[in-house]
């Protein structure tokens, strides 16, 4: 428990003093709650006795000023909760981010941004109305002793209404809470699902695709419903209980005090009192009631945050940088995934090394994408070598080597910003690097055409250019700054014959600069430019050499 201890609750506990002070604040403001009872008393029992405007007067006017510094306590009180959750914010979010990030380099994770809807959840109710209920709460001893003094069976009555109050609460907790869990899971697959289809909308209205699917959404939808109705009935059933017994639980409190007025052992003002004094007894309960939900569900963002960030931190922590024209070498490369029991890439060895091509040829399926994501580094299931000079790839630090990395996958991401931004990989932008990328992949004049040049806004994946553009530019990006390791995964994918030949020239240029580049590709009129080709077949090497003896052996 302390390992986990050492995450989420490490920030939280970093605000105890502010904690403190808006626990201050609340002893404050509910003790001066007490001022209408006694109040009441006073008028009751001695103002309409004594008639004494006089006394009237300054009992109301003392009454006033202890309810103008309860509402100066409440507004402080709220104010400190803001800041807090600024602070809270500041100080987690960050880690969020960065936790978010790196769960999405593995691709069997699901919905890692999802921590930040949790940290949301969490910061809401850590300094919202669900954390007042809990400042309140010992204050029902304290109202209920002030009932006993008054007279014991009204205490006595007191402790009973909350028992049963109470357990209304355990009830609602039980039956609830785990439909509830199952209703958000079953609006989240629902609401994933649609999101999931609405990303290829263009091919779903193009192929007339929208029945089919919208019957699919609407089982699952249907799914979410039936869970909905269920819950609700149980809500409202619960709901309609626990205002059943507190109306009854104030009517009879107040029947109580009669009862004891006639008997002559309580006043009419104790009367009045008491029934005011037993409703602000309730209502802490009353109101856990309707923050335990939120509670409940506060609690597991806390402990889901909390086990991504434990995880992100037991993460080692590197600063290595490969040495200089470092060789590449793969030893015994077997890549997994739990989606399937055969390994996607099963004992590959070889070498690339500085100035050269590396074309990897392959059908479909034959785990080609696998090794680019494996000799970057950004494939968590495998076992073997990949070495990069001296060290193995998965002990670099990304922020130290990224610069020396050049990636292009088959699908394209550009980010919201400028053309020269995403050349210069959403960093500082160095113009002569970013013309000079650009120049290489032949793309120059390609961009002063745009409406704005190298400045021209490409809106979220660059929708507003053709997929070879796209490409052209991820291009660009990818022989940003001249780096030594250049892995493109199908890069002539879309491209024409101007593309080609700009591919072409940067493969050139690369291998005169010294750099590794691996070219993976289903297309073998690249051949001539390399210097090893690489043949996969389900996973394993099927040719490893020189194309000069491919061509032999063809």
């Amino acid at each position: 428990m302390s390992e986990r201890l050492s995450s989420m609750a490490s920030e939280i506990l970093a605000l105890k003093h502010q904690f403190v002070v808006a626990a201050v604040f609340s002893i404050v403001a509910n003790l001066l709650m007490l001022a209408p009872t006694v109040y009441m008393l006073q008028v009751y029992d001695r103002v309409l006795i004594s008639r004494s405007e006089l006394t009237l007067v300054f009992i109301s006017v003392i009454t006033v000023y202890l309810f103008g510094i309860s509402a100066l306590a409440e507004w402080l009180r709220s104010r400190l909760l803001i800041r807090m959750g600024v602070r809270f914010d500041r100080s987690v979010s960050p880690q969020v981010f960065e936790a978010s990030y790196r769960k999405h380099l593995n691709p069997h994770e699901t919905n890692p941004s999802g921590a930040f809807s949790d940290l949301t959840e969490l910061r809401q109710f850590l300094t919202g109305q669900g954390l007042f209920a809990f400042f309140d709460m010992p204050w029902v001893f304290v109202y209920i002793t002030v009932l006993f003094f008054l007279h014991p069976f009204l205490g006595v009555s007191a402790l009973v209404f909350c028992a049963l109050l109470g357990i209304t609460v355990a009830i609602s907790q039980r039956y609830t809470h785990e439909p509830h869990e199952r209703l958000n899971q079953a609006y989240k697959d629902s609401s994933q699902f649609l999101e999931q289809k609405l990303r290829n909308v263009e091919v779903v209205e193009a192929m007339g695709m929208f029945a089919g699917l919208q019957q699919r959404w609407r089982v699952r939808h249907a799914v979410s419903m039936a869970i909905y109705t269920k819950t609700q009935r149980t809500q409202h059933v619960l709901t309609a209980w626990t205002k059943f017994l507190r109306y009854t639980m104030q009517s009879l409190s107040l029947g109580a005090g009669a009862l004891l007025v006639i008997q002559g052992e309580l006043s009419a003002g104790a009367m009045i009192a008491s029934n005011v004094l037993m409703s602000k007894a309730l209502a802490p309960i009353d109101a856990l009631t309707g923050t335990w939900k939120g509670m409940v569900s506060a609690t597991a963002a806390f402990w889901r945050l909390d086990e991504l960030l434990t995880q992100v931190r037991q993460e080692p922590t590197h600063h290595n940088r490969p040495d200089v024209r470092a060789v590449l070498r793969v030893k015994n490369l077997v890549a997994t995934t739990p989606e399937r029991s055969k390994p996607i890439l099963n004992g590959l060895s070889f070498e690339a090394w500085p100035g050269s091509l590396t074309v990897v040829l392959g059908h479909s399926g034959s785990g080609k994408s696998t090794l680019a994501r494996v000799l970057l580094g950004i494939w968590p299931d495998y076992t073997g070598q990949v070495m990069w000079g001296s060290e193995a790839m998965a002990n670099f630090d990304r922020m130290a080597i990224g610069e020396r990395v050049g990636y292009l996958p088959q699908d394209v991401e550009l980010f919201d910003g400028t053309v020269s931004q995403n050349i210069a990989r959403m960093q500082e932008v160095d113009a002569q690097k970013v013309i000079a990328a650009a120049m290489s992949a032949d793309l120059h004049q390609m961009i002063l055409r745009l409406p704005q040049g190298y400045d021209t806004p490409l809106g979220e994946g660059g929708m507003a250019l053709s997929g070879g553009q796209r490409q052209r530019i991820g291009l660009a990006r990818a022989i940003y700054g001249e780096p030594d390791l250049v892995v493109l995964d199908e890069p002539n994918a879309n491209l024409d014959d101007v593309g080609q030949a700009a591919l072409a020239k940067v493969l050139d240029e690369l291998k005169r600069k010294g750099c590794i580049a691996l070219l993976i590709t289903h297309r073998p009129d690249v051949l001539d430019m390399s210097d090893q080709v690489l043949v996969m077949a389900e996973g394993r090497l099927q040719y490893s050499g020189s194309p000069q003896e491919m061509k032999k052996r063809a």
